[in-house]
């Protein structure tokens, strides 16, 4: 346990850390580029939609959970690649694994936006 005292400067600094990690899954990683793509679309979407506050709610939990899965899914791509850069069916299962749930978690994005907003989209023509 770190007895280090409470301070507002640290957490800060934390702060600092967690925003380097997302610049650097921005400028590394493809594929996050194209998730910030659909999310931006998706909220811009939203915002011409008027969706209501549920929709809202559900559609930052989804665009959420696509951002969780591609770090978790980047941190464990770096961490295989450091311990072993040799190829090892045993990380590449991890990796596959990881890479699976981004896959699943934008597929599930992708599914709750369609059912959001193809029903609005339909009342206006």
């Amino acid at each position: 346990m770190n007895s280090t005292k409470f301070s507002l400067k640290s957490r800060f600094k934390s702060f600092r850390f967690a925003i380097r990690g997302l610049s650097s899954l921005l400028m590394n990683e493809h594929n996050s580029r194209i998730h910030l793509v659909a999310a931006i679309i998706s909220i811009g979407m939203g915002i011409i939609l008027k969706l209501s506050f549920f929709e809202w709610s559900m559609l930052i939990i989804v665009i959420g959970i696509v951002f969780i899965s591609e770090l978790i899914n980047t941190s464990i791509e770096t961490l295989a690649d450091l311990i072993d850069p040799e190829w090892n069916k045993m990380i590449m299962m991890a990796k596959d694994y990881s890479a699976a749930a981004v896959l699943i978690s934008a597929i599930v994005a992708l599914v709750v936006g369609c059912l959001i907003m193809i029903p609005k989209l339909i009342k206006l023509f």
